[in-house]
This record gives C-alpha cells, sequence and structure tokens, in this order.
C-alpha cells in the first residue's frame, strides 16, 4: 500500500476517538480522516472519505456496528474503495462476535487490548489479513460455522478448487499459519501463499477469517 493507512473512527464516545487519534497522529503509516459516531455516519463517511479502515464500535445510538459493517462490506457505493472494517468493542460476547463476522469483518478486537496491538490490528488488516482479539477464542468460530447456514452454496462454491487448493483450505481452517502449511505439505512459504490468493479469488473470500469459516461450513474441519 502506497502512502499511510486511511482510517475512520467510529465510536459513539468521544475519548475513545479522541485517544485512538492521539495515538495514530504520531505514527506515519497511519492517517485518521474521519471520525462518526453513529453507525449511519460511519456508512455514510466510509463512502465519502473512502477509508482504507473503519475501526468500529458495536454499541452505538441508532443504527448499530454490526449493521454498518454489513452495510460497508456488502454494498459497493457505501464502500468505494472496499473499506476493511474493525470491530473494537468492550464486549467479548458470542453473539457479538458471530454478528460481527457474518457482517464481514476482517477484525474483532476488544479495547482492553494495549494500544500497539490495536495499532498492529489496524495495520494487518489494512494489509488483507484478519485478526481476532487472542480472548476471542477459536471456538466461537467453531461454533459459528458449524450451524452451516447455507451448506449446498458452499460446497456448490468449492467444487472449483483443486484438491491442493482444498488441502490448503483444510489446513487454513484448522488453524494453521502460512509457515506451518507450508511445512506441511511441503513447499515453499511463497507457494502457500499463491494457494490462498488463489482461494480468496475462487472462494470471493475477503480474508483469512472467511476462508476459516468456509472451511468449517464445508466441512473440511469437524467442530471440536
Amino acid at each position: 500500500m502506497s502512502g499511510p493507512v486511511r482510517v475512520l473512527l467510529a465510536d459513539d464516545q468521544q475519548l475513545i476517538r479522541t485517544a485512538l487519534r492521539m495515538v495514530m497522529a504520531d505514527i506515519d503509516d497511519l492517517e485518521v480522516v474521519g471520525e462518526a459516531s453513529t453507525g449511519a455516519e460511519a456508512v455514510r463517511m466510509t463512502a465519502q472519505l473512502a477509508p482504507d479502515v473503519v475501526v468500529m464500535d458495536i454499541r452505538m445510538p441508532g443504527m448499530d456496528g454490526i449493521e454498518a459493517t454489513r452495510r460497508i462490506t456488502e454494498d459497493p457505493s457505501a464502500s468505494p474503495a472496499s473499506a476493511r472494517v474493525v470491530v473494537l468493542t468492550t464486549f467479548d460476547d458470542d453473539d457479538y462476535v458471530y454478528g460481527a463476522l457474518r457482517a464481514g469483518a476482517s477484525g474483532f478486537l476488544v479495547k482492553d487490548m494495549a494500544l500497539d496491538d490495536i495499532i498492529g490490528a489496524v495495520r494487518i488488516v489494512a494489509a488483507g489479513d484478519a485478526l481476532i482479539a487472542p480472548s476471542v477464542t477459536r471456538r466461537l468460530i467453531r461454533d459459528f460455522a458449524s450451524s452451516r447456514p447455507e451448506p449446498v452454496r458452499v460446497q456448490r462454491e468449492l467444487t472449483g478448487i483443486t484438491e491442493r487448493e482444498r488441502e490448503v483450505l483444510t489446513l487454513v481452517g484448522s488453524g494453521l499459519s502460512n509457515t506451518e502449511i507450508a511445512a506441511e505439505l511441503h513447499i515453499s512459504v511463497a507457494t502457500a501463499k499463491t494457494y490462498l490468493t488463489r482461494l480468496f479469488t475462487k472462494l470471493d473470500a475477503r480474508d483469512r477469517v472467511q476462508l476459516v469459516i468456509l472451511a468449517y461450513e464445508a466441512g473440511l474441519v469437524s467442530v471440536g
């Protein structure tokens, strides 16, 4: 990415927005381009300002952060620059995690994380990857995916991938890193990344979180 990561802060607490803005102001590769206090403002300002990342609170008056995330990630007119959303909330309740992932969030963080970790997460998501707070365990993703809301559709999507790509997707669903995938399949890390890029394209997945969900929904990885 050329230039600093453009960030929109969406939180109904001015203190939180101010703290994040002040921290990011001293970081060369981050630029806060706007602040929103409601979900509706976040959607509107995303369309106007085209940020790279939206740091989104969940509980806000009117439209909440989950609905705002859904509109930003699903509606091209609301997110012309394909903004990615990092949900940053006080609550790590299961329903909030499920809702955020279903809505298309690329990250789920809690506000008691260190500021350095939050900043790092913004960079990771801007680079096209995904991040879930350590306190939000993989059990939540397994439980979410095990419901398999549309198994027929998911199975049909998976018919377009090769057997090797299916193996890589299975390992991603098991939580392996690129280095671990490369070691497991006896390939280079660069080749593992190539397979991931192909999976993103073929399965229309925004990031690694969605690949994990697809792996569980398709039954490639068992729950538990």
